[in-house]
């Protein structure tokens, strides 16, 4: 499953590992993506989004009619 974002567009970050002798190794900052289902009364249907933790409050805040206008808006298909 790609690690990123349906709504927000957040997408992995990258760093390094530090050990105590202060050696360096690559790592990823993975976003809280989940698998979430909705309805979608102006289509009659559920819509399954890939979606952070921060967008799932996004949406209980904004409504998931706005927030798919959103989705849409930046190109994604639903």
């Amino acid at each position: 499953m790609p690690a990123h974002c349906q709504l927000t567009g957040a997408r992995p970050g990258f760093g390094n590992n530090i050990s105590h002798s202060h050696r360096r190794t690559s790592r990823r900052f993975d976003p809280n993506i989940q698998r979430k289902r909705y309805w979608l009364p102006s289509e009659g249907r559920n819509v399954r989004l890939r979606l952070s933790a921060k967008a799932i409050r996004t949406i209980d805040g904004i409504g998931i009619e706005a927030a798919v206008t959103r989705i849409r808006a930046r190109g994604v298909r639903v």
